[in-house]
């Protein structure tokens, strides 16, 4: 680590984070600086900035950026920059799409950007396509389908595959030029988007998941989370299948207005003004696409520069636990602790029918951070750490699972409805189980490496039996007694403790 990386540390200016990386992008729409810290495999986000400039707002009639918009955005990139210089942040990427390749004094506008000191590259719609759906596979491991990108000055589609991404277009469809398009009706509107979409991509795989990226997109989903009462927050992997969206888009969407799209709660007034115009092209993209359902992504190029950026070894890791084993350790849950935790427990309570042991490692990590939170808050605080902080590569169900073993690790458990709506019973018992099981792990001998080294526990034969070596004996006091109790009467089994010797026990020939 730099000597500058350590001096933030110190200071604690990102509260215990090392900022790592920065991305200045500059869309048609705005102006953004995101800087990134933890594992580039689950970035957490730091800093996320934006000057809505609308450079691209001139772009379709006049092929220029307008001066104002240009002064906009350079008050914001100046603004950028002293921050990376005041935060020591050296690998500072800076990219610009749609409005800026397009624009006849788009080499101008670069050049007032290197005076500034960055390094700005013009990515073509291709590579834009392609980077897009770099976010997406990392985003969701193993993702096979379409990627629609959707920006100020243009749509981006991609087929993502298992060998990657491939056949990228562009096409001059953003929602700064949707306008175009609209006719009498809201019909005739979709009709021309559809010609468009065909003319631009004559050949599509039908049939398959569509991932929607783009921030006028994901508030379409935020939209669509808010009608069905959702108990989720972040719009991030939420799905819909091609019916629900038809009905939302067609029905609900068509019937609000900008201003009434503008009372909404996480609404902003510049996507309000957007989505009208965007739900009719999503509408378009579901008729002409049938994809088998609808995906949105908030990752996109941003994260795609990040991910492709990562050797080998790291794209393969796994994001769920990168992204929870960083924000694990930074408070006081280390993965190693976790890792022996989890070993100590997965004969008794491993993942059974509705959980992984991705999962239950993950679980496991946030359960041990949980504790180094105020009892009088800790229990509400967790949750939302499970429920509602931006994980990657994880759905509803395994976030309600993620949260109840959350609660029964603090012995919490009447799981609220937002937990229970998300997960059947059976899943959320599986979940618990684990909790009480980590429950047990920690409170057996405070955690401590001789308690889960001279000590196992195993289910086997209808009985929960947890064997203590003769030199821990005393550790099962009436603090563990209770937690084995409970343990063992969720999982429907008797329970005993066996004392046997340190040297028996270490050799494995327990019987």
């Amino acid at each position: 680590m730099s000597s500058a990386r350590r001096r933030a540390d110190r200071d604690g200016t990102f509260s215990g984070d090392t900022p790592g990386r920065a991305i200045i992008d500059i869309g048609s729409n705005t102006v953004r600086l995101v800087i990134y810290g933890g594992s580039m495999r689950a970035p957490t986000v730091l800093l996320n900035e934006k000057v809505s400039a609308k450079l691209g707002r001139d772009i379709a009639r006049k092929g220029v950026l307008a001066d104002e918009a240009i002064d906009l955005a350079m008050r914001g990139l100046k603004r950028f920059a002293l921050l990376l210089e005041d935060l020591k942040i050296e690998d500072v990427e800076t990219v610009a799409t749609a409005a800026v390749r397009e624009a006849s004094n788009g080499s101008k506008f670069i050049g007032k950007l290197k005076k500034l000191g960055f390094k700005p590259k013009i990515i073509t719609g291709e590579e834009e396509a392609r980077l897009s759906a770099n976010g997406v596979i990392g985003a969701f491991p193993g993702a096979c389908g379409t990627v629609a990108d959707l920006g100020g000055g243009s749509l981006e589609l991609v087929q993502v595959t298992d060998k990657g991404p491939r056949d990228p277009v562009s096409l001059p469809l953003g929602t700064l030029r949707l306008p175009d398009f609209r006719g009498e009706s809201r019909g005739d509107m979709r009709k021309a988007l559809e010609k468009a979409l065909k003319k631009g991509v004559p050949d599509i795989a039908k049939g398959k998941p569509l991932y929607l990226v783009g921030g006028t997109l994901r508030t379409m989903a935020v939209y669509a989370m808010q009608e069905e009462g959702h108990p989720l927050s972040d719009p991030h992997g939420f799905e819909l299948d091609p019916k629900s969206a038809k009905r939302l888009l067609g029905k609900a969407l068509a019937n609000e207005t900008i201003e009434s799209l503008k009372m909404r709660d996480r609404i902003s007034s510049m996507r309000a003004e957007k989505l009208p115009d965007a739900s009719v092209l999503a509408e378009a993209m579901l008729a002409r696409f049938e994809p088998s359902r609808i995906i949105f992504s908030s990752w996109g190029i941003r994260e795609g520069l990040l991910y492709a950026s990562l050797p080998e070894h790291s794209r393969a890791r796994d994001p769920l636990l990168a992204g929870i084993s960083a924000f694990a350790d930074q408070r006081g849950a280390p993965a190693t602790l976790a890792t022996r935790i989890a070993s100590w427990t997965v004969d008794a309570a491993p993942s059974r029918e509705h959980g992984s042991e991705r999962l239950r490692m993950a679980a496991t990590m946030l359960a041990l951070a949980s504790m180094q939170i105020e009892p009088n808050i800790r229990l509400p605080q967790a949750i939302d750490w499970a429920l509602h902080k931006r994980w990657i590569a994880v759905d509803g169900k395994e976030r309600a699972m993620l949260a109840a073993a959350i609660a029964a690790n603090g012995n919490a458990l009447d799981l609220p409805t937002e937990v229970t709506a998300l997960a059947s019973s059976d899943a959320l018992e599986e979940a618990i189980c684990w909790g009480l099981a980590v429950r047990l792990a920690r409170r057996l001998g405070a955690g401590s490496r001789r308690s889960l080294q001279e000590s196992r526990l195993s289910a086997e034969n209808g009985v929960l039996t947890l064997r203590l070596g003769h030199s821990q004996a005393a550790l099962f006091g009436f603090t563990p007694e209770k937690d084995m109790k409970l343990l063992a009467g969720r999982l429907g089994l008797d329970w005993r403790v066996d004392i046997v010797s340190d040297d028996e026990l270490r050799s494995g020939g327990v019987p």
